[in-house]
């Protein structure tokens, strides 16, 4: 096949009309969207399990390069391109295990022998999936929508988090299908000087080791801060900051002690009103944060990184090393605050 790569026959714009050479660039955008919700759902499920990593290691007093016997259980509803992609991405990436991966779709044989090979289970029963991963990702039409989560929303899991690639379905909408409040739902916007940067034939994988490619997917926006701010309803407060705070003073950081000194560690009334915080004993858990309500309105945290250039910059670096690529000074992106939260921005 790599013989036939370059025959100009059989190219895709080889087929079309010159009067419609002027779409081509939608080829483009679509491959970035692409690339764009597979990088970010790779982001969060490195952030939830590094999160779990440290919390089990603390816990049980265990060093950090033990065995973990616990890992992310993550599942794809849909087995479809964006399912395939991001299922491939993940095991990549994360990385994450073949047995903590699973896909639901309704035709399971349409997938092919490779996830069989790679150790994924594939199978068509949704509610099943949804009782065992600790992650669901909705990559389904917006017309099986309904069905889906009449069938997953009995078997959901308070702590259980929903991310939706479903398009033209709002969070609120999810929420009252799901009956459930642990549901993210990112929201991109195309960028017209970016749409021919991520070229249509490479693999998502791939293009994510390019440093211009990984840049242009760095989330900046509310909806991809929420994952980093996902606490569980049991953590106590003093011990859920401690748990942020040393992901975010990573081994990047501690390499640079100018850095890590002027890193503002997080306070509670970053998370919640300076009122209820002041209320709020060492001990004693946080709320349990309806994570539909807070990516539709102004919140405590939106409102730090909206003024923290500092943790932008920690979270962009966080971001980069996390796909194993390390910044340089000329490579930091110069990107204005406004411009980053209307990058991608949650619906209206």
């Amino acid at each position: 096949m790599d013989m036939l790569e370059d025959l100009e026959t059989l190219q895709f714009e080889y087929g079309i009309q010159e009067e419609d050479h002027s779409w081509l660039y939608l080829l483009g955008r679509s491959h970035g969207l692409m690339t764009k919700a597979c990088a970010h759902a790779t982001f969060f499920c490195k952030l939830l399990h590094n999160l779990r990593r440290i919390s089990l290691c603390r816990l049980a007093g265990l060093r950090e390069d033990t065995p973990d016997d616990d890992a992310l259980k993550v599942g794809i509803i849909g087995g479809g391109h964006l399912g395939k992609r991001l299922a491939h991405t993940l095991l990549q990436l994360v990385p994450i295990p073949a047995d903590s991966l699973r896909i639901s779709t309704r035709r399971p044989e349409a997938l092919g022998e490779e996830p069989c090979k790679l150790g994924i289970q594939c199978f068509y029963h949704n509610s099943s999936l949804v009782e065992w991963a600790n992650v669901i990702f909705l990559c389904c039409l917006p017309s099986q929508l309904s069905n889906i989560c009449v069938e997953i929303q009995t078997s959901l899991g308070k702590a259980c988090i929903v991310y939706s690639f479903v398009a033209a379905v709002p969070l609120p909408r999810l929420k009252l299908l799901l009956n459930h409040t642990n549901v993210l739902r990112p929201q991109y916007q195309c960028v017209e000087d970016l749409a021919s940067i991520w070229g249509a034939n490479k693999e998502i994988t791939a293009a994510l080791q390019d440093p211009v490619i990984l840049q242009a997917t760095c989330p900046y926006s509310p909806g991809i801060i929420l994952n980093i701010r996902w606490l569980e309803g049991d953590t106590p407060r003093s011990q859920a900051l401690r748990l942020l705070n040393e992901l975010f003073l990573s081994k990047h950081f501690e390499a640079c002690e100018k850095d890590r000194a002027s890193f503002q560690k997080f306070q509670a009334q970053d998370f919640v009103s300076k009122a209820y915080a002041k209320n709020l004993s060492g001990k004693r858990p946080f709320p349990w944060f309806d994570l539909t309500a807070v990516q539709l309105k102004e919140t405590p945290f939106s409102q730090y990184l909206s003024h923290s250039t500092t943790f932008q910059d920690k979270l962009t670096h966080l971001y980069c090393d996390s796909f194993g690529i390390t910044l340089t000074k000329e490579q930091e992106p110069e990107v204005s605050t406004a411009h980053a939260l209307q990058e991608e921005k949650p619906p209206q």
